[in-house]
C-alpha cells in the first residue's frame, strides 16, 4: 500500500507516520500493493481526528474517527475499515470491475455478513417545492436530522441535513 499522509494543524511526526503505516498497513492483505491510502490527521482543540480514504475502481472506502488521542483514533479507524471490508465485500466487489484493486486472498475469502443491510420501513410522502431555508425549518419542526424536498429554485430533488455545531448542509445533484 502507498500511504499519502497529510497533517492539518499538526506535524506528522515519525512516530505518527509509523503508527499509521503499522496499523492501517494491516489492511494491506485486502488490497493490491499499488493501492493508495490517503490519510489526513488534524487537531481542533482537544479533538484528534483521522480521515482515511482508499479509492478503488468504482468505489471509495472511507472512515473518519475522532478521539482525544491520535493513536486511539488510528486504532479506531483501522477497525472500522476492516469491518466495512468484511461486511460489504459482496457489495463493493463487482468481480468484473473492481476485482483488480483487491488482493487475491480477499477475493477468495468468504466473510460472514453478520449485519446484512435490511430496510425495515418504507415511508411515502408528498414532496412540495420549497426553498432550502424553508426545508430546514420543516426539518426542525419534524425533529429529523435530514429532509428531502424539491428545490423551488431548481425544480430538483435536494436534501438538507443537520451538521455539527447547529449548522445545516444542502445536497444537490450535479447537472
Amino acid at each position: 500500500m502507498k500511504f499519502i499522509i497529510v497533517g492539518r494543524n499538526l506535524e506528522v511526526t515519525p512516530g505518527l507516520r509509523s503508527a499509521v503505516e503499522d496499523k492501517i498497513g494491516k489492511l494491506a492483505k485486502y488490497f493490491n500493493p499499488d493501492t493508495e491510502v490517503h490519510v489526513t490527521m488534524s487537531v481542533e482543540k482537544d479533538r484528534q481526528k483521522i480521515e482515511v480514504t482508499i479509492p478503488v475502481k468504482g468505489n471509495i472506502i472511507r472512515s473518519e474517527q475522532v478521539s482525544s488521542d491520535m493513536y486511539v483514533s488510528i486504532d479506531l479507524v483501522e477497525e472500522i475499515i476492516e469491518r466495512q471490508l468484511k461486511k460489504y465485500k459482496t457489495k463493493i466487489v463487482d468481480k468484473q470491475q473492481t476485482a483488480e484493486s483487491f488482493s487475491q486472498l480477499y477475493m477468495e475469502n468468504d466473510y460472514m455478513d453478520d449485519e446484512e443491510v435490511k430496510i425495515v420501513r418504507t415511508k411515502k410522502f408528498d414532496i412540495k417545492p420549497m426553498y432550502p431555508e424553508d426545508a430546514c425549518i420543516q426539518m426542525e419542526l419534524l425533529g429529523h436530522s435530514f429532509f428531502v424536498f424539491i428545490n423551488a429554485e431548481t425544480d430538483q430533488v435536494n436534501v438538507v441535513y443537520k451538521r455539527k455545531g447547529d449548522t445545516y448542509g444542502l445536497i444537490e445533484p450535479e447537472n
